[in-house]
């Protein structure tokens, strides 16, 4: 049951930058299904925070920590440094001050994660060309009820990390559970980045 194809393909590239025994916090964390397969794998003292009250009741009954909490009001709650690492995974794009959070994580963890879903992923540019807003796996929602208001590319999201002083030490683009090394902008269609300050 341990075993890394056990998560989901996003989950399992997460899971691989996480190192044995660290303090991890999940940034809306869902169901909590990777803090419980970093515990029993990897010995992680994880916590989450996910603001879904039904996650909430998932994450306890996985055996995870959470909090209950609007990932907006910020993490005034945590000193710097609390955490090894920090995962936000395909949740910036729905933060309304996502400058804010991005500072923030860097701030509570000596290292971060950030997944999210590359708009500049050429299905959604075909999309796009047919005079349609795009809906895909990594962006599920129609236009009238996508709770994401900030989309960005590959090039977005480093410069904003330029902007406030955050090193970009490994990035991963994904297609389905395929890395993606040949124009990854175009190609693929979820980004990953382990950042740090």
């Amino acid at each position: 049951m341990n075993e890394l194809t056990s998560l989901r393909p996003d989950l399992q590239q997460i899971a691989r930058w996480i190192r044995d025994g660290n303090r991890v916090l999940d940034l809306g964390c869902g169901d909590g299904a990777l803090l419980a397969w970093l515990d029993r794998s990897k010995g992680v003292r994880g916590y989450g925070i996910e603001i879904d009250v039904d996650n909430v009741v998932r994450c306890v009954e996985n055996g995870v920590s959470v909090l209950q909490g609007d990932l907006e009001q910020g993490l005034a709650q945590f000193e710097d440094g609390s955490f090894d690492q920090v995962i936000l995974s395909q949740t910036i794009q729905a933060m309304k001050e996502t400058e804010r959070i991005l500072c923030e994580i860097t701030r509570v963890g000596c290292e971060a994660i950030v997944t999210f879903p590359n708009f500049g992923y050429w299905q959604n540019r075909w999309q796009i060309l047919a005079g349609r807003m795009p809906v895909s796996d990594t962006i599920p929602f129609q236009w009238y009820d996508t709770p994401n208001i900030h989309w960005c590319m590959l090039g977005d999201f480093e410069a904003l990390c330029a902007k406030n002083g955050i090193r970009i030490l490994e990035r991963v683009v994904m297609d389905d559970d395929r890395r993606i090394t040949v124009l990854p902008n175009l190609l693929g269609s979820l980004a990953f980045y382990r950042i740090g300050r």
